[in-house]
């Protein structure tokens, strides 16, 4: 009859100490812009990487609050290159002029103009160039036909 009192009162002795837990994992030291930027110019410059690890290392920068520096946008395009996936690259510019948000009159336009010259020898273009910045299936408004 008290032994199923008994039992959740030891259960809730024996849970671990939360505090504790979060208090060991903020002991991490935080990496340096350049040793991000470094490290993540190391990974798309490895040879005989695939698609998959490329889009991997695409998709954890995209998923971070930031914007990459132009280096590492030339790395992972050059990387793209490599084994041929246009596609990726096009989608991974789209994504950086999204993450400009508000900003992108300014920020955009410069991220271009710094990687163009690797734009032109890797033969990829914008997707400015190519018309994704309008819709394709665009209607005209109604209230500006007359």
């Amino acid at each position: 009859m008290f032994r199923f009192p008994l039992v959740r009162v030891q259960r809730i002795l024996r849970k671990p100490n939360v505090c504790a837990l979060r208090f060991t994992s903020s002991q991490q030291s935080a990496e340096s812009d350049e040793e991000f930027d470094n490290r993540y110019e190391a990974y798309f410059a490895k040879d005989g990487m695939d698609a998959w690890a490329i889009r991997k290392g695409i998709n954890d920068i995209v998923g971070q609050d930031l914007i990459p520096e132009p280096k590492i946008i030339v790395a992972a395009l050059k990387a793209c290159r490599r084994v041929n996936d246009f596609a990726v690259a096009i989608r991974f510019l789209e994504a950086i002029k999204n993450k400009c948000g508000s900003r992108v009159d300014e920020i955009y336009p410069y991220i271009i103009q710094e990687i163009r010259p690797t734009l032109t020898e890797l033969g990829i273009n914008t997707p400015e160039e190519l018309g994704f910045d309008k819709p394709e299936l665009a209607v005209q408004n109604v209230y500006e036909m007359h």
